[in-house]
């Protein structure tokens, strides 16, 4: 790795993700959650209420489909606006071109997207240097490419509505994802290209059959196609390269532990863990040993009232990680705002720092005074590891 690519650009160790969401769901309705939120109603105070947890860097996303109403046609005013409140208040933006959503007439099986999306990648940077020109620059081309094949290829959750097809779709996005990564490195050589893809752990049934463990292994394994895919080491056709590998995000949650047929999630809070159960520092740890570079925890969170024991936890594991002399750059708590169910709107999952009173609009933001002294606490357990 070049020295640059071991330069840790983030602002703070732990990061806000806001929901940004604004794909097709799956009854064909577009959901807005930039909006549905009130984020963008309350984006100044959504920035401030950060200061006391020291949290200085966020996940946000242009939402594509907002910005690219017409091809090759870019409205970027909202993301201006996003932008500057981070200036003004000193907040780093990692920017998501794509979480979830597409223009309307595209999808990642259309002979086109990939050209769309290098496009899209290349003005986006042009748009961010003419305001910014020696700010660095981070960037996630594509969210969770792995999820996106699964729900859209082969679960009809979301555009392209397909079944079987998760295979093609997931190739049609890293097409465009490689294309976009070198679209945005011709304009700017120095730009960070952060990954985030599922972390997730698939074991076999007890007194499994040899097949079932060969599938459970074969399932666990496909976690890591689309990074594979990046890096070229599978389909090669695509254009990927070792040198696209820059930071390695891996999302993770309370139900990302399951048996290969999906009988059985494995529980991570019993007082005696299921034996097939594994801490988040062995995923974590097993993961940067795959790639060799900086990872960072791009995505976590619990809904209810375990979000407490959650995000000690996540404290404990991130820790564990970093003793162990893994470049562990940043863990991002995402939805730092509540937010509700993709289909159905009305169910809000209580899984945010911040709760959401619906009897206002935008919905009033309530601090979760359990999960918030929690955080607090898992701060000084990564503090007194890191150093700072």
């Amino acid at each position: 790795m070049t020295s640059s690519l071991l330069d840790n650009p983030f602002e703070s160790f732990w990061w806000a993700g806001f929901e940004c969401t604004d794909q097709l769901n799956c009854f064909g309705n577009r959901v807005d959650f930039l909006t549905i939120t009130g984020h963008l109603q309350d984006l100044e105070a959504d920035y401030t209420r950060l200061t006391p947890f020291d949290i200085r860097t966020v996940r946000e996303g242009i939402q594509w489909s907002k910005v690219e109403k017409s091809a090759y046609q870019y409205d970027w005013s909202t993301v201006k606006t996003m932008l500057a409140e981070g200036k003004r208040q000193g907040i780093q933006q990692i920017w998501d071109l794509c979480h979830f959503g597409y223009p309307d007439d595209l999808t990642p099986l259309h002979p086109m997207f990939a050209r769309r999306f290098a496009a899209l990648c290349r003005a986006f940077v042009r748009f961010y240097r003419d305001l910014y020109p020696d700010e660095p620059l981070v960037v996630t081309p594509i969210n969770e490419v792995s999820f996106m094949s699964w729900l859209g290829g082969d679960v009809r959750g979301t555009s392209p509505y397909c079944t079987n097809q998760g295979w093609e779709v997931k190739l049609g996005l890293m097409r465009a994802y490689i294309e976009g990564v070198a679209a945005m490195r011709e304009i700017d050589p120095a730009i960070r290209i952060l990954t985030t893809e599922p972390l997730i752990h698939i074991v076999p049934p007890f007194r499994a059959t040899p097949k079932q463990v060969s599938e459970a292994r074969r399932a666990d394994e496909n976690q890591f196609q689309a990074i594979d895919m990046l890096a070229g080491r599978i389909a090669p056709e695509l254009g990927g390269s070792l040198n696209y590998l820059d930071i390695i995000g891996f999302n993770y949650y309370y139900d990302n532990q399951w048996v290969v047929d999906h009988s059985l999630y494995l529980p991570w809070g019993d007082p005696v863990p299921d034996p097939r159960w594994l801490p988040l520092h062995r995923l974590l740890i097993r993961a940067y040993q795959r790639y060799k570079r900086p990872i960072a925890l791009t995505e976590t969170s619990h809904p209810g009232e375990h979000r407490p024991h959650w995000i000690s936890m996540i404290g404990r594991e991130c820790a564990a990680v970093i003793r162990a002399g893994i470049p562990l750059w940043g863990a991002c708590i995402y939805p730092i705002i509540d937010r509700p169910d993709w289909d159905h709107l009305h169910n809000w999952h209580r899984s945010g720092l911040w709760d959401a009173d619906h009897t206002v609009t935008p919905p009033r933001r309530v601090l979760y005074e359990p999960y918030a002294r929690a955080l607090l606490q898992a701060q000084q357990v990564m503090k007194a590891v890191r150093g700072n």
